[in-house]
């Protein structure tokens, strides 16, 4: 093995530097000459931004503080490359800077998009006959990357999102009064997040009241009516949706509103207002408190409360990137492999071809959307309950989490 370098790309999650450190351990297991970390993914090292990640992480409580540290230690970045075709000056300059580092092997963590810079530069090598292996690793809280069980970064959110839920649910109990809570979640076409507010449901907790995803279309009017029901039956309702409902005609129900927040550098529509709209509208129609909670960043960075064995997963899969490069694949990514579920859930990682990842999207399955859209069945109570179990060992320092600053 010669040189790796390694990147991080799209948004960050409480579990991407533990694919970072996974990796730079894997890497150094096999005797890589040096390992570089990009700086703000493939845009910047585009633009010669790099580091020797052999300085900044050096001891065996480096890795560990760097597992425990939330967002993307080397920076990220939403670029979609171009196809190798369109624009081949850039390829060129890229792998100008690849052969002079000697990089043998390279590694992305990321999502959906970050999977198809992975595609285009694995096929520009094969073009120009280059021997360097590009690989995959995921990320993303969404957990709607194709083929993989489930993606790194999804439990560790769903851990926080069902924990914050329980707690809203306390306090907004507290008032012997008709109140309507809104709970806005992360999840642009895919619902696992909003999904995971059900596992708030437990002995010491009933549970949200109704649960909107992305995956069906939203009527308004259906849920003035659903809520109204429930507010004869208690006092407070607690509902969780996802941050990009459409109704029936596509149309988001943020942009009802009045909110356009714009899109992202993918095209994207950058999603916001949604839980504030609904509450608003259904204290209105229905004459009682209501408020909306928009979690927003906080699902995906709050590292303190991360799941043990979603950390695990993310180290592993960052390791199996590495290895399967180390080996002589490219065009691939490290998937996860559920092969017992329950309270014997094990799983294995594996690899899988890049062009069956790139630009996919997994969504909730239809059969686990159930009372006329509005909860999730006990199947996936099943799939994500083992995703956020256990709790990892935090270094703390004057009271808080110690965090890496690679500069």
């Amino acid at each position: 093995m010669k040189s790796v370098i390694i990147g991080q790309s799209g948004g960050p999650t409480a579990a991407i530097n533990a694919t970072l450190a996974g990796a730079i351990s894997e890497a150094r297991r096999l005797g890589a000459e040096r390992i570089y970390g990009m700086i703000g993914g493939i845009q910047g090292f585009s633009a010669g931004k790099y580091v020797d990640l052999d300085e900044h992480i050096q001891s065996d409580r480096d890795i560990k503080i760097l597992m425990q540290t939330p967002a993307s230690a080397l920076g990220s970045c939403r670029c979609k490359l171009p196809k190798p075709e369109e624009e081949p000056e850039i390829y060129r300059d890229i792998f100008e800077r690849l052969n002079a580092l000697d990089i043998s092997c390279f590694v992305y963590i990321g999502g959906n998009d970050s999977m198809d810079t992975i595609a285009k530069l694995s096929e520009y090598g094969e073009s120009c006959g280059s021997d360097i292996r590009f690989v995959g690793a995921p990320k993303t809280v969404d957990n709607d990357l194709a083929v993989t069980d489930h993606t790194p970064g999804f439990g560790s959110a769903a851990k926080y999102i069902a924990a914050s839920v329980k707690e809203i649910i306390c306090d907004s109990s507290v008032y012997d009064i008709k109140s309507i809570t809104v709970i806005e979640i992360m999840g642009r076409n895919a619902g696992w997040l909003t999904a995971s507010a059900a596992l708030a449901q437990g002995a010491d907790c009933g549970g949200v009241d109704l649960i909107y995803l992305p995956e069906r279309a939203f009527d308004l009017e259906k849920c003035v009516s659903s809520v109204r029901e429930l507010l004869d039956k208690k006092d407070t309702v607690v509902i969780a949706v996802s941050e990009a409902l459409r109704n029936e005609n596509g149309e988001y129900i943020c942009s009802s509103g009045g909110v356009h927040a714009g899109l992202d550098a993918f095209g994207h529509k950058i999603m916001s207002g949604t839980g504030q709209f609904l509450a608003q509208y259904l204290g209105k129609a229905l004459d009682v408190k209501a408020r909306g909670i928009e979690i927003s960043t906080l699902q995906r960075s709050a590292a303190h409360l991360a799941s043990a064995q979603d950390i695990e997963e993310a180290a592993s899969a960052g390791a199996a990137a590495v290895r399967a490069a180390a080996e002589g694949r490219t065009a691939e990514m490290s998937v996860i492999r559920r092969i017992a579920d329950g309270d014997d859930y094990k799983y294995t990682i594996d690899t899988a071809d890049i062009k069956s990842i790139a630009n996919a999207e997994k969504t909730v399955p239809d059969e686990w959307i159930i009372n006329d859209g509005t909860y999730v069945s006990e199947d996936f109570i099943r799939y994500a309950r083992p995703l956020i179990m256990g709790e990892p060992d935090i270094i703390y320092e004057n009271g808080l989490p110690v965090h890496i600053k690679i500069k």
